[in-house]
Order: C-alpha cells, then sequence, then structure tokens
C-alpha cells in the first residue's frame, strides 16, 4: 500500500505492531502464548477504540466510516457501536478460551475458521438490523420510469 502511495489505516500498523511484539517474543522465548495472546490484544484495541472514540471524543466510529452510505437513526448507530464493542471483547474472551484449554492446532483452526466464521455470522446479523432503518426501495415499474427521465 506504502509503495502505491495509499494511505494505511491505523488499525493495520497496530495490527502490524502486535504481529511484531507478539511473534518476536514468541520466537525469542520459544513459548507460543505470546501468539496466542495477539489476537486478544487486537480485539480487545478495536472494542476499547470504538468505546474512547464515544465516550471522550463524542464521536461514533462507525458512523464516521460508514454514515456517507447509510443513514440511520442516532439510537441505531450506538446499538450498533454498542454490538461491535460487546462482540470484539467477546471474542477476545473466546480466543483466550481455546488458547488456553485446547491444543495449538485447534487454535489454529479456531482462529483462522472459527473467528473468520463468527465474524461473517456478527456482520450479517448487524446487515439484518440495520435493513430495518433502510427506506423501501421503489418498484421495477417505477424504477424503470424514472430511469427513462432521466437525461
Amino acid at each position: 500500500m506504502k509503495l502505491r502511495g495509499a494511505k494505511i489505516d491505523t488499525m493495520l500498523w497496530i495490527s502490524l505492531a502486535l504481529v511484531v511484539v507478539f511473534g518476536g517474543a514468541t520466537i525469542w522465548f520459544h513459548n507460543e502464548t505470546f501468539i496466542k495472546w495477539k489476537p486478544t490484544v487486537l480485539y480487545w484495541a478495536m472494542a476499547f477504540s470504538f468505546w474512547a472514540s464515544t465516550t471522550f471524543f463524542g464521536k461514533n466510529l462507525l458512523q464516521a466510516m460508514m454514515g456517507a452510505q447509510l443513514q440511520l437513526p442516532d439510537i441505531a448507530w450506538k446499538r450498533l457501536n454498542l454490538s461491535w464493542i460487546a462482540f470484539f471483547v467477546a471474542m477476545g474472551v473466546l480466543n483466550l478460551l481455546v488458547a488456553y484449554n485446547f491444543s495449538t492446532d485447534t487454535w489454529v483452526n479456531f482462529k483462522l475458521f472459527g473467528g473468520i466464521g463468527l465474524m461473517l455470522v456478527f456482520t450479517v446479523a448487524q446487515g439484518v438490523y440495520m435493513s430495518r432503518f433502510m427506506p423501501p426501495e421503489a418498484d421495477s415499474a417505477e424504477a424503470a420510469d424514472q430511469a427513462r427521465k432521466l437525461p
């Protein structure tokens, strides 16, 4: 991204730092516990970011990122923000439960497939929730008529 001149998102820098620190500690100490903590720290950093931006700065990060594309009532943005905070906290706890109660192979599979699967299910659930606030689309006949009237 840097070579293409694109701006690198702050969370990518945080993720890189966590990989370097926890990966380095894993190699240095020959102890896989450090790398198992990395997803939890990242999840909790995300949760903290969503919470702190609202609490200390009065800014809803979800609304800031998606507000131009979605028009939702303030209560919906607040609920979405709280649900993402809860999700990231829960994912961090779940990562630790799997890391400390199952083999490393099981943890790797959970991290790869379970984490992605849970994120997908949660994101779809968020989409369903947001759809409640979307204006109904015009039926296809009206849309076709309006399209023909455009210059």
